[in-house]
């Protein structure tokens, strides 16, 4: 993010100015830190004689020309926007700038490929980054034409939003070749895209759209893009059906790209992914699911984002909420991982409520009064909490009713920006429902409830009464509305599996359910069932006794998983000791199929025990649960996902000598394991482990180091040596820290990483006080990426005491930091006040 633009400011530019377009020159042949931008933006002044800015991030601007009269860069030009004054009716501006090539991942960042020294370049302008490239008035209800010439050398690959109409054409400077991209359909600045190099690109085509799948040429070998493409085709086809609208944006090219910030960006027509999801070693089929979920995304982007687009950032939700929403829907519905929904419950649930129990939640239509605040948005709520909020809005309005409103909604609203009643409008009138109340309760305010079963049963165990309890926390009261499924199941031979399922609309603190009278008792009441309603559940005696003893024998994924999350939930809320989970964990994970909820239980006993554990317990607790999975490890099916789940989980939690030994012998071949191969990946995650545990050092990361020097190998080095467990350690990489502007994104978001790895709290004690005396100056300095990244990571997460919890009061108390800062030490401090409170539940007897 280059500026802090705020919405005051954007409201009053977007009711001054139209824009008309952007032509826009680039010279990408110099091998120094900058590359030449010329930028000509035409746009209309609807107050001819006013005053406005326009934004250019870029070291030096040479020239400036508005309307034919040369201005002193000196006197307009202040390091981020360009002054323009007495506007006429109709203006062209030209700027020439020398902007930065980046290594933060913001911008138009460079990489350099260590195995064969080729230079890539990408764009990543999401929020306001467009700026660091070309000229721009950067808001997104701007949106212009935007038309691009680039200068590359031979080799490069050049892709854009459109369709080059000259390739490769050879120019009068030696070494440089001109590409051009006709103009774009009306665009906003944070969709517009480059990417750039000699990547290795799959071509084919799909109902008439051109497709492309670029990476690195290095990584072609390990590229699947027959895979890719297969999960593409599935969402053109699904998408075009479901919105009732034609891709907008004639072809559609997805590329993988190095040191990326996110999972992916939805550039029109253009879309950048992180690169880990071109995959060198053997992943478990969870992994490809996950990447087809990011494909979906993206794509449903295309219609609910760029050619619809938000007015503000407000309205962010739009574009994430919708998208998740939608590429579950699609997951489900078009590809094999029908079973989408139940990781939906696993992954993007539990980030969502862990999000929405912070004391810096916010209402999913969020309050964004400038570009700071937008930055740390994107978040368990803008994205998961929506989803699930969407998802109960098509249980109350039903499916058909809901995407006819989305329907007509893209067919108002196309190539232009809307605000929330734009589409609650659209959606009345489809479903006939009046979303007004809907809106305030699910929209409008923050907090979740709890949802719970309240039941009698007589002497013959026949349900005499039953009512569904609702809850709210103090600090946000609100009662919802909620569509849900009540489930009863039963114990049979056959596994648990359910007997009656009743669904209904629960409002208030209490919600009659007389279809329940006179049925017998169930081992299991699950309240949520399917998971329709975004909500916390609470199990009574006989159901959580049930699940703690038999949860293994749940045949269905989906009601399984909602209890495998009520008692994570329970654990955090320090409700549930963490042993007794690990406990379930341990037990459960013998029952489990699903190859994506088993990683997840893994993911989630390793954090209790590192977070939640009573630390007198948390030795004993890691051995117990390694050797639980070491037992499934030897057991499972040879060469199945499941077996490479287990070692992963089994390092993660490996304390003893023994098991350390068993590590060692995986990563030197002294020890095999039928089915079960040592890749490259593997290799690093079982060195990570040895190396945290001090059974491995500097010389064997070396010789991992040489063994993979990749991109990827650099990166796990440099976490390993930052995880190394001596005080020599954390000093260099904290030093490295400090530096940042040394490092690439990608290889300080590594060390950082290692930097804090929770097995050395000892270690991490001296630098929470320099945490602080850093983190106000990173704010101030670094750009936003990196300030925010080294502010979430490295805030003494894992120093859980009181004094940490002080620290954080006292700094904030002194120094009044901004309020997106101010958000990220609240958010952190509430987690080690959560912690201090499981870790107390833990300890009792």
């Amino acid at each position: 993010m280059a500026g802090n633009l705020t919405r005051d400011e954007a409201r009053e530019r977007a009711e001054l100015l139209d824009v008309d377009g952007y032509e826009v020159m680039l010279d990408l042949t110099s091998d120094g830190a900058t590359f030449s931008s010329t930028t000509t933006v035409r746009f209309t002044c609807h107050r001819p004689g006013a005053s406005t800015f326009i934004e250019i991030a870029a070291p030096s601007v040479r020239e400036v020309e508005l309307n034919g009269r040369a201005l002193d860069p000196a006197q307009v030009f202040d390091g981020g926007r360009v002054t323009l004054s007495d506007l006429a009716e109709r203006n062209e501006l030209r700027v020439h700038a020398d902007a930065a090539y980046m290594r933060t991942g913001e911008g138009l960042h460079r990489f350099i490929d260590p195995v064969d020294g080729n230079t890539y370049l990408y764009t990543q302008f999401e929020t306001s980054d467009a700026q660091r490239m070309y000229t721009c008035f950067d808001q997104p209800d701007l949106k212009a034409p935007f038309e691009l010439t680039v200068l590359a050398p031979e080799n490069y690959e050049v892709v854009s939003n459109t369709t080059p109409d000259v390739v490769r054409e050879p120019t009068t400077n030696a070494g440089a070749f001109r590409w051009h991209f006709p103009a774009t359909e009306p665009m906003s600045t944070y969709i517009t895209a480059l990417i750039a190099g000699p990547y290795h690109a799959v071509r084919d085509t799909h109902d008439g759209i051109p497709l492309g799948v670029y990476c690195r040429s290095s990584l072609a070998d390990h590229l699947d893009a027959d895979a890719i493409l297969e999960v593409t085709k599935q969402g053109f086809d699904f998408y075009h059906h479901l919105f009732g609208i034609r891709y907008p944006f004639g072809k559609y090219d997805q590329l993988f790209v190095p040191e990326f910030n996110a999972g992916a960006m939805e550039n029109a027509g253009a879309v950048t992914y992180l690169e880990d999801y071109v995959f060198r070693s053997r992943v478990t089929d969870a992994r490809y699911e996950r990447r087809a979920e990011t494909m979906l995304h993206e794509m449903a982007h295309m219609w609910f984002g760029n050619l619809v687009t938000m007015r503000w950032w407000d309205d962010l939700w739009l574009n994430e909420s919708f998208a998740t929403f939608a590429s579950v829907y699609c997951q489900a519905k078009a590809t094999r991982w029908t079973d989408a929904w139940t990781t939906f419950a696993n992954v993007e649930k539990a980030w969502a409520l862990r999000q929405d129990q912070l004391p810096s939640t916010h209402p999913i239509a969020a309050d964004i009064p400038d570009m700071q605040a937008v930055e740390v948005n994107f978040d368990g709520i803008t994205y998961a909490k929506g989803a699930s909020v969407l998802k109960q809005l098509v249980a109350y309005v039903g499916v058909d009713a809901f995407f006819s409103g989305v329907r007509e909604y893209f067919q108002a609203h196309a190539w232009g920006n809307t605000e929330l009643p734009d589409l609650l409008r659209e959606l009345e009138r489809a479903s006939g429902r009046d979303l007004s109340a809907w809106s305030r309760q699910w929209l409008e305010t923050a907090g979740v409830n709890t949802l719970r079963a309240d039941f009698e049963l007589d002497a013959e165990g026949t349900i005499t009464a039953f009512s569904v309890a609702q809850s709210a926390p103090e600090e946000h009261p609100t009662l919802r509305d909620h569509r849900i499924a009540i489930g009863l199941y039963d114990r049979t031979p056959e596994g648990i599996v359910r007997r009656e399922r009743v669904e209904l609309d629960v409002s208030g603190p209490r919600t009659e359910v007389p279809e329940l009278v006179g049925r017998k008792g169930a081992d299991l009441v699950l309240v949520n069932d399917d998971d329709l309603t975004f909500t916390k559940i609470r199990l009574d005696e006989r159901s959580l006794r049930t699940v703690v003893d038999h949860v293994g024998e749940i045949q269905e994924s989906l009601p399984r998983a909602l209890c495998f999350s009520a008692a994570w939930d329970m654990t955090r809320d320090a409700e549930m000791a963490t042993r007794d989970f690990v406990t379930l964990v341990s037990s459960g994970l013998r029952g489990v199929s699903d190859v994506a909820v088993a990683q997840t239980l893994m993911r989630q006993a390793v954090t209790a025990l590192h977070t939640y554990a009573a630390p007198e317990l948390r030795d004993a607790g890691f051995a117990t649960l390694a050797d639980q999975v070491q037992n499934l490890l030897t057991g499972a099916v040879p060469g199945s996902d499941l077996q490479l789940a287990y070692v992963h989980g089994f390092a993660d939690a490996s304390i003893t000598t023994e098991q350390l030994s068993l590590l060692r012998g995986l990563l030197d071949g002294a020890i095999t394991i039928e089915g079960l191969d040592i890749d490259t990946d593997l290799r690093w995650t079982l060195l990570r482990r040895l190396v945290v545990r001090g059974e491995a050092g500097e010389a064997e990361i070396a010789a991992e180091v040489e063994r993979d020097a990749t991109a990827s190998g650099q990166r796990a080095a440099a976490g390993c040596r930052a995880a190394l467990p001596t005080a020599e350690a954390k000093a260099e990489a904290w030093e490295r820290i400090e530096s940042a502007s040394d490092m690439a994104n990608a290889e300080f978001r590594a060390t950082l990483l290692g930097f804090g790895e929770p097995a050395q709290r000892d270690l991490l004690v001296p630098y929470r006080d320099r945490y602080f005396d850093l983190v106000g100056p990173a704010w101030q300095k670094w750009t936003g990426e990196f300030a925010q990244t080294f502010a979430e990571f490295c805030y003494p997460s894992f120093l859980i005491e009181e004094e940490t919890v002080r620290r954080t009061d006292a700094y904030i108390d002194q120094e009044n930091p901004p309020a997106a800062l101010r958000r990220l030490l609240i958010e952190g401090k509430a987690g080690v006040q959560r912690a201090l409170r499981a870790q107390a539940r833990d300890a009792q007897e």
